[in-house]
């Protein structure tokens, strides 16, 4: 059995994604999504975002956000507690993650921990983030 056949896709409660406020998560609910699959599944294709934005009253720039964050949460490795830093640190797909240099990677976060927070020493460890994009590779293919 290959590392590909171990990992699969992680799904969470809409809740659990960071950065949503109480009312994003009551509005998304509303239109019937509770999980981040559910997001990831309601957006397909495009013009789901759209429509989703339209519907919720909200700019599409928020659910281009939230779905980046899904769809990063979607890894293992990453979830809910690093997807939201990965997007602020230039990360928006699993593609994107897939091919960025663990060199790269850890300047971009470095860069956004110190600053946003002024602490170099909340940059997660290498392992950590190599173990990310080890698993967008599986996920895209590059891996297996």
């Amino acid at each position: 059995m290959n590392r590909a056949q171990l990992i699969h896709r992680q799904s969470w409660l809409i809740e659990y994604l960071p950065g949503l406020s109480d009312q994003d998560c009551q509005k998304l609910k509303d239109c019937g999504i509770d999980s981040t699959a559910q997001l990831l599944q309601k957006v397909r294709p495009q013009l789901g975002k759209e429509k989703l934005a339209v519907r919720m009253q909200i700019q599409a720039k928020y659910i281009n956000k939230w779905v980046a964050m899904a769809e990063l949460a979607s890894i293992p490795a990453v979830g809910c507690q690093y997807c939201g830093l990965l997007v602020h640190a230039g990360i928006a797909s699993i593609p994107q993650l897939a091919q960025t240099s663990i060199q790269q990677l850890h300047r971009q976060i470095l860069r956004f921990q110190v600053a946003n927070l002024q602490r170099r020493d909340l940059c997660p460890d290498i392992a950590v983030m190599l173990a990310w994009i080890e698993q967008a590779k599986i996920f895209t293919g590059e891996l297996k």
